[in-house]
């Protein structure tokens, strides 16, 4: 399974090295990633890959959450069929 994660915050060092580290703590592989700065603020959006993951993807979320809390941004993850079911036309 593949999931969609987003990360959305004011810019600060240690952004992707935290949620890549956790990620890869738990073999869950980055497929595919973009960022930019937008007026100062630091956006994410990453494809990842579950299927070899030690933890489910409610796991992942209540997990981002916590960090999301300790970095001051808001991490969102979504199952990609949902995120790409609600962007077709």
């Amino acid at each position: 399974m593949n999931a969609i994660i987003t990360v959305v915050g004011s810019d600060k060092v240690g952004i992707i090295a935290k949620v890549s580290q956790y990620l890869s703590d738990h073999k869950i592989n980055i497929a595919d990633i973009t960022q930019t700065i937008l007026s100062g603020n630091f956006v994410m959006m990453m494809m990842v890959e579950l299927s070899n993951s030690d933890i489910d993807i409610e796991v992942l979320r209540e997990s981002m959450n916590k960090l999301a809390d300790e970095m001051g941004v808001e991490i969102n993850i979504m199952n990609e069929k949902v995120f790409s079911a609600m962007h077709r036309v």
